[in-house]
């Protein structure tokens, strides 16, 4: 009688171990998968982003703001050991490799976002850069976000004529040079071009 009490004394002592356990694995299971989930970049979902756009002004009229298609070229320029000039090529070219929106932003302290439009159907979309415009409201900073907290910042001029942002950023590696130019073209909103005098 003795023997099959304590087997059902360790019994139930097991199972209770047993659960603790599997409580604490399932624990640390669903910490894991929440960090897994998330995301390197701030998310703006599609409701809080249409609020951000509808609270502009209307009468700003922002030319900036739009959906642009963006490229890139990389130059390497550096001078070899016995050469007598500086070697400047393309080391890098991507032509229309990213679809983005450019919105003013009045809920923070940046003038306007830069969100990536790569995939269609989300429930939130990655915020990837900021724009801040200088006296010269051709002239705009811009600091594009990588993962785990780095930026990179570029130096980008507006032209109104032909709806284009371009960019520049230059990086000294050494006696290397590397040149980053990009070119945001817009798609959206097109410009009204009546009264042209057909």
């Amino acid at each position: 009688m003795k023997a099959r009490l304590r087997s059902i004394t360790l019994l139930v002592f097991a199972s209770a171990m047993l659960s603790g356990c599997m409580r604490q694995m399932m624990e640390i299971s669903k910490a894991a998968t929440m960090k897994a989930v998330q995301p390197d970049f701030e998310q703006v979902d599609f409701q809080e982003l249409m609020t951000r756009y509808m609270n502009k002004d209307a009468s700003a009229g922002d030319d900036i703001e739009g959906i642009y298609s963006v490229s890139i070229v990389v130059e390497k320029k550096n001078k070899p050991l016995f050469a007598s000039e500086e070697q400047q090529r393309v080391v890098e070219r991507k032509e229309n490799y990213a679809t983005v929106a450019i919105l003013r932003d009045h809920t923070s302290g940046r003038e306007f976002m830069e969100i990536s439009l790569e995939k269609e159907k989300q429930a939130s979309y990655s915020v990837r850069g900021e724009f801040t415009g200088m006296n010269d409201r051709n002239i705009l900073i811009y600091k594009h976000f990588e993962p785990k907290d780095k930026s990179l910042t570029y130096t980008f001029s507006f032209d109104k004529d032909r709806d284009m942002l371009e960019g520049v950023r230059t990086e000294v590696s050494g006696k290397t040079e590397y040149t980053y130019k990009m070119v945001y073209l817009k798609l959206q909103p097109k410009r009204n071009t009546t009264g042209s005098g057909n």
